[in-house]
């Protein structure tokens, strides 16, 4: 079949649903401002890139193209899609962000958080959609390197945030102006990242793979 894909149509939630085992980004944010992430309290003494006991389930809006995500409670939640269909969203999510992490720890990778896209199909069957796993909708990490305090190298999209946002871009993040265009050198450091994460997760070569070229 080769790039063939099976579809389904759905009539998607308008929640993000996002798992985190880790401290880390919007959630470290919400932290520090408040001593919890999306309404969930947590013990004092946190810090960048801290593992929770167990993983959170902390949802987010579906935001406007070029508007950011913001974060809600799972009351939030509730009152969007109803108790019963957020109750199963939250046990799904964090079912299968455990499950993907585990994977991807055997292969020395951390996944510190993901985000996830459910549907409801035409017969009320809650459906896991849009990507999966992937180092734009996921924080991976390297496991030899974990330090808790610190920000991890990474191989995924923060790369590219840290270039834009960083004194080497000159672009303003809070201006009018878009993101300048990527350099090659930051295009193909985020492409060798990207495909470092896909060999070791997935154990198969890159180049063995039907896009690999593309």
């Amino acid at each position: 079949l080769g790039r063939a894909l099976v579809v389904k149509q759905l009539e998607m939630l308008p929640v993000e649903a996002v798992a985190r085992g880790y401290l880390t980004g919007s959630g470290l944010i919400d932290y520090q401002q408040t001593g919890a992430v999306c309404g969930i309290a947590l013990p004092s003494g946190l810090v960048e890139a801290s593992r929770f006991d167990e993983p959170l389930f902390t949802p987010a809006t579906k935001a406007d193209l070029g508007e950011h995500d913001v974060n809600i409670t799972f009351d939030d939640v509730v009152e969007l899609i109803g108790a019963e269909r957020a109750d199963e969203l939250r046990r799904l999510t964090l079912q299968t962000y455990i499950e993907g992490a585990e994977h991807a720890l055997s292969k020395g990778i951390i996944v510190a958080d993901t985000k996830f896209e459910f549907g409801v199909d035409v017969n009320g069957l809650l459906t896991l959609a849009d990507e999966v796993f992937t180092p734009d909708s996921s924080r991976y990490w390297n496991a030899d390197d974990y330090v808790e305090g610190q920000v991890q190298n990474s191989f995924d999209k923060q790369f590219v945030r840290n270039w834009l946002t960083g004194p080497d871009s000159g672009w303003d993040r809070h201006g009018d102006q878009p993101p300048p265009p990527l350099p090659p050198a930051i295009a193909e450091a985020t492409r060798a990242r990207y495909i470092e994460a896909y060999e070791r997760i997935s154990g198969l070569r890159f180049d063995d793979w039907i896009g690999g070229t593309a």
